[in-house]
């Protein structure tokens, strides 16, 4: 809890600061290099504080949780950060119409508020057990490196989909820049409403076991890249990222139930922690990776990733990753 009340009171405080930093620039207060080594260090302070939050809160969902709904209390969370997904561009693009700095300013608000649930509302788990710290948790342990490995995978890809995929509806269905960001709107509104159902209520509803989830969920999302490379129209181009969307939900959430299931109690904040880093160096890959594909040939970033996928499928069959999921 204290971690998580200074994730999200320092996430808040820079964005405040970034806000009002921005403001004195258009005011022509500050110009030029000055100005954007400020804004840049304020998005780093950011990034440092913001990224406290969503281990935090996978560690939390492992404290109030056990070991049976451990999987689908995981994909609450995912639906959760799904949902953040789906408006937060509209509520921006919305708020923008008042002024370039009012979706700062409301995000940062919207911390603060948050804060104020956490303090107010949001106990320490009563479950929770500090237990002894036999060793430090690293990366490469053998009871999480196999998932680890998976869950960057399939991070990866689905990061460099996101990242190509308004060039690709572009070109694919040769629009215009006004119909690209009209287009690829409603499609992506239609993805990430897929993937909050998934999580929110399919994986939720029938309490799939992690391994299950991860079996399916990765060939319907190799599935989904396949579509893409022979889409043409926009039907078929919605379809692979509804199955996209589908293929998510149901993989990420495996991934974070068995890294949970696959360490003790006491190691729950640092598994969740190792994993938001890994998840962070896929999305820094996946623009650079992604669209580096793409402007070598349009179709090569969805090949790449249903190639990923495919030695994924065969990875999560070995006994290895069985063995370090066999707690589900």
């Amino acid at each position: 809890r204290p971690v998580l009340l200074t994730g999200i009171l320092g996430f808040s405080a820079t964005f405040f600061a970034f806000a009002i930093l921005a403001g004195l620039g258009l005011a022509g207060y500050i110009t030029g290099g000055l100005l954007f080594v400020l804004l840049l260090l304020a998005r780093m302070l950011g990034g440092v504080f913001a990224s406290a939050t969503l281990p935090t809160a996978q560690a939390y969902i492992a404290d109030v949780t056990g070991r049976d709904t451990r999987t689908s209390g995981m994909a609450i969370l995912g639906a959760a950060f799904g949902l953040g997904v789906i408006f937060g561009p509209a509520l921006g693009a919305a708020l923008s119409h008042f002024s370039l700095l009012t979706p700062v300013y409301f995000s940062a608000g919207i911390a603060l508020l948050n804060a104020l649930f956490v303090y107010l509302k949001l106990p320490e788990p009563k479950t929770h057990k500090l237990g002894e710290v036999k060793f430090l948790l690293r990366i490469f342990d053998e009871r999480i490196w196999p998932i680890l490995a998976v869950g960057f995978a399939v991070n990866l890809s689905s990061i460099s989909m996101e990242q190509t995929v308004a060039f690709y509806f572009q070109d694919q269905l040769h629009l215009s820049d006004v119909a690209t960001a009209q287009t690829v709107g409603v499609a992506l509104v239609i993805y990430g409403l897929v993937a909050v159902f998934v999580q929110g209520f399919l994986v939720r509803k029938y309490k799939w076991s992690a391994m299950t989830l991860l079996a399916a969920g990765v060939p319907i999302s190799l599935l989904g890249f396949l579509v893409f490379i022979f889409a043409h129209t926009f039907a078929t181009l919605t379809l692979a990222l509804v199955l996209q969307g589908l293929g998510q939900g149901l993989a990420l959430p495996g991934v974070l139930g068995a890294l949970s299931l696959a360490v003790e109690e006491s190691e729950q904040g640092a598994v969740a922690g190792i994993n938001g880093s890994v998840s962070a160096f896929g999305r820094f890959l996946g623009p650079l990776i992604g669209t580096g594909l793409y402007e070598l040939h349009r179709n090569l970033p969805y090949m790449i990733s249903a190639a990923l996928l495919l030695a994924v499928f065969f990875a999560i069959r070995s006994p290895r990753l069985r063995m370090a999921t066999h707690t589900t």
